[in-house]
């Protein structure tokens, strides 16, 4: 059987995370790996036709690749596809880097932030819109969430309805009313476990960001997080 679901991915050839993040998406989603289909968007955007041949469009986050820098290969093709996928409603779910491109896309904001970097997991909380939303609105008004970037949304889309937020990161969901697209800034398919594994991955590019504790090394903290785990599983429902 084809999978029923494409991974957009962005990282180098041969980083370890790679593997990883469609492990995550498919255990938070409750699914097979085999019903995912990935592509790496360092290697260039795929076409509006490959996208459209799967169920649904998953985007994930970014090794070393900034939507503030634009230094992804193919980035205005991507955003042509991406609003393609606006356009046609096609049901999609971005986190974290996704978030960003699909906010970029639609004629929001993407800006560089290190100063405000979310790096570990952070509290959330919903908006009125995003306790009455059909997807977000199954998780509680506040919540642990797993975070890991330096960019930053400082507006959304016009029309987009914003879900959620967090102390250092105003914009933190949103959806496209009317269609099933959503996306978080958080990462709802990471776990505290993954996120620290994906943390000493990049350690590196966070370093000269993060506040350091007296012996030199970054503060960050990380919990468990249920919560967002649930909204895969649910996003998939609601297709169904």
């Amino acid at each position: 059987m084809a999978p029923r679901f494409l991974l957009l991915q962005a990282r180098d050839d041969g980083d370890p995370m790679l593997a990883q993040e469609k492990t995550c998406f498919a255990s938070a989603a409750e699914i097979d790996e085999n019903e995912i289909a990935t592509h790496n968007l360092a290697l260039g955007p795929p076409t509006v036709a490959a996208v459209h041949e799967h169920r649904a469009l998953l985007i994930g986050g970014s090794g070393e690749y900034l939507v503030s820098e634009r230094n992804l290969p193919g980035f205005d093709q991507l955003m042509g596809i991406f609003r393609d996928v606006a356009e046609t409603g096609f049901p999609t779910f971005a986190s974290c880097f996704g978030f960003q491109t699909m906010v970029e896309a639609l004629g929001g904001r993407i800006v560089f932030d290190a100063d405000n970097a979310e790096v570990g997991t952070y509290e959330v909380r919903l908006t009125a819109e995003g306790e009455s939303d059909s997807l977000v609105g199954i998780l509680p008004p506040v919540f642990l969430a797993q975070q890991g970037h330096k960019d930053r949304a400082a507006s959304l889309p016009p029309g987009a309805v914003h879900l959620a937020s967090s102390g250092l990161a105003p914009f933190q969901a949103f959806r496209l009313p009317g269609k099933p697209i959503w996306a978080t800034q958080f990462h709802p398919e990471l776990t505290r476990d993954t996120n620290v594994e994906r943390f000493e991955t990049y350690r590196a590019k966070y370093r000269g960001h993060l506040e350091l504790d007296d012996a030199g090394v970054e503060k960050v903290s990380f919990a468990e997080s249920p919560e967002p785990t649930r909204l895969l599983p649910e996003f998939l429902r609601c297709l169904a």
